[in-house]
């Protein structure tokens, strides 16, 4: 596996009346293999953007994306996307939606049982193969969207919101089995999220993102996600230095959210 890295990514929209939406400038960043790095800011500052990008999903209007000593032009298996809600084959069982990536990848099906029952097994659901997806609990349905995302054996994972719909006891569930991943695969991940409490606990390096036009505004380096593997995440969020943290990006975020009003009511 291979260093992801951005070089000089800017995306503009254009927009049908003439005028253009520059969602991300001049975005640099050197993605380490096996990290997981968190990115949050204020809404529009063109987090998703970035990460459809990373996707193949979209082509950015400048820069570039390298995986494996190769620009990234599409979507492709080395990058998988695990999404806020789980985009699963709702037809099809737990299993047989685990299992659609190595039959694409026309994977014989011995193989392909083990790689499912090690799946269901890893992100536990292994009483739960032959179940259809609707009979499922939303932080259930999370669980098979990373479970399926793993069996392409992705070096890059990223999640959208991944956890953003569910109730709080679920997500905190769902937190600790991401760093659980993380940790026994040696994926690299990168997770958008709208809470600063989670960028906290599952990124070792945490970016704040500025509105528009998007841009790194400050990055930091963080213990939480490496402690969060071996501890309770309650007795991790006690932790010195998580709540001054927290208090600090709050601020900084509330700040950057109140100049983008500051520019609506301008505007008006």
């Amino acid at each position: 596996m291979s260093d992801l890295t951005i070089e000089n990514l800017s995306m503009r929209f254009d927009l049908p009346d003439g005028t253009h939406v520059q969602a991300l400038q001049d975005i640099n960043l050197e993605i380490k293999t096996g990290e997981i790095m968190s990115v949050l800011g204020p809404s529009g500052c063109g987090k998703t953007t970035l990460l459809n990008i990373v996707a193949g999903f979209l082509a950015p209007t400048e820069g570039r994306v390298i995986l494996n000593n190769e620009e990234v032009h599409g979507p492709a298996s080395d990058r998988g996307m695990v999404f806020q809600q789980g985009a699963l084959f709702e037809w099809m069982s737990v299993s047989e939606n685990i299992a659609f990536g190595p039959r694409m990848k026309n994977i014989q099906a011995a193989r392909s049982k083990e790689i499912v029952d090690h799946l269901l097994e890893t992100v536990g659901l292994h009483d739960f193969g032959e179940k259809a997806v609707y009979e499922l609990s939303g932080g259930m349905q999370q669980r098979v969207a990373l479970a399926r995302c793993l069996a392409n054996e992705p070096e890059v994972i990223l999640m959208d919101e991944p956890l953003g719909a569910l109730d709080a006891l679920t997500r905190e569930k769902m937190q600790g089995l991401v760093l659980k991943l993380w940790k026994e695969t040696g994926k690299t991940i990168i997770l958008i999220t709208h809470s600063v409490e989670e960028a906290l606990l599952l990124g070792e390096r945490l970016l704040v993102m500025a509105p528009r036009p998007g841009r790194i505004h400050k990055e930091y380096q963080l213990p939480f996600a490496e402690n969060g593997v071996d501890q309770d995440l309650r007795e991790v969020k006690k932790s010195d230095g998580f709540g001054e943290t927290r208090e600090e990006i709050l601020s900084m975020i509330w700040e950057m959210e109140e100049e983008i009003m500051g520019r609506t009511e301008a505007g008006a």
